[in-house]
Parts: structure tokens; sequence; C-alpha cells
């Protein structure tokens, strides 16, 4: 399988990128817990169907210590008992922020306030952006049909 476009390569594919990889930078180095961080971003990747963020979060989580079983049952979150109430509590957060097309309503105020108890406002900015950034890698690579398989830990920096 080979991607439709060589989008890292092109010009204005790179400088969109760039941009995308700098609000992730902010992201990363906010207060909002790495391990936290990554279970979003696989379970979103996991949601959107996205295949080389999948691999990569999953990689680089075990590589960071995640442990297999929870790597293995992010996306039956909801049944696990591996995971703390703020884990979940993203995990859910995560859910709807992704599906939005799929609920009318967007995110419950439900769900915003189980957030709200387990995150300050910083965390909860970071949250937020970090939903926000992760669906948009996993669109560029989901219409790129971007191969999934291959990536190293750390192979992005």
């Amino acid at each position: 399988m080979d991607a439709r476009l060589n989008y890292f390569g092109n010009a204005l594919g790179a400088k969109v990128l760039k941009h995308i990889n700098s609000a992730n930078k902010v992201v990363s180095a906010s207060t909002l817990p790495h391990t936290t961080q990554e279970l979003v971003k696989i379970r979103a990747s996991q949601i959107n169907g996205c295949g080389f963020c999948t691999d990569m979060h999953t990689k680089d989580a075990a590589h960071a210590g995640e442990s297999v079983q929870r790597l293995n049952l992010v996306a039956a979150w909801r049944e696990a008992t591996v995971f703390t109430d703020a884990e979940r509590a993203a995990l859910e957060l995560t859910e709807q922020g992704t599906r939005l097309a799929d609920a009318a309503g967007g995110v419950t105020d439900d769900v915003w306030a189980n957030a709200a108890e387990h995150f300050d406002e910083d965390q909860l900015a970071a949250l937020v952006s970090l939903i926000a950034v992760i669906n948009a890698y996993n669109r560029i690579n989901v219409i790129n049909q971007q191969p999934a398989g291959s990536y190293q830990p750390g192979q992005f920096g």
C-alpha cells in the first residue's frame, strides 16, 4: 500500500504539518499527564480508523512504559478496570469530541462536568486542543491512505 500523496514531502503539506506539530508541542508540554495524552491519541485514532496514528501512538505509549494490557483495552475502556477515573473522563470526552457528527448535541454537559472534576482549566484546554489536533492528523492520514506498521518510536522527534 502506498500513500496517495507524499504529504510529508509536499511543500504545502509540510507547512500545514509544521503548524499542527507546533500546536501538538504546546499540548505535549502541558500539565495534562503524558499517559492520558497517549490514551486520547490512541482512542481518537481508533475511532477515525487511522492505522498510521494508531500504530504510532500505541508504539510510543509502549516505549514510554505503558502496559500491553492497557493498550489492548483502550477500545473497550468502558468495560475495562485498568483505567483511572480521570483517564476514563478523558476517553469519554475524546469519544464525544471525535464523534461530533454522530451526536447532534456534541459533547454533553455531563461529560464536560466529569472531565472538569478531574482536570484543571489548563489541563482542560490541553485536552480539548489535543482532541482537535489528533483529529486533524487522523483526517490527513486517512484521506491520504498513509500506510501503517513501519513507525519506530521517536521517529518524528
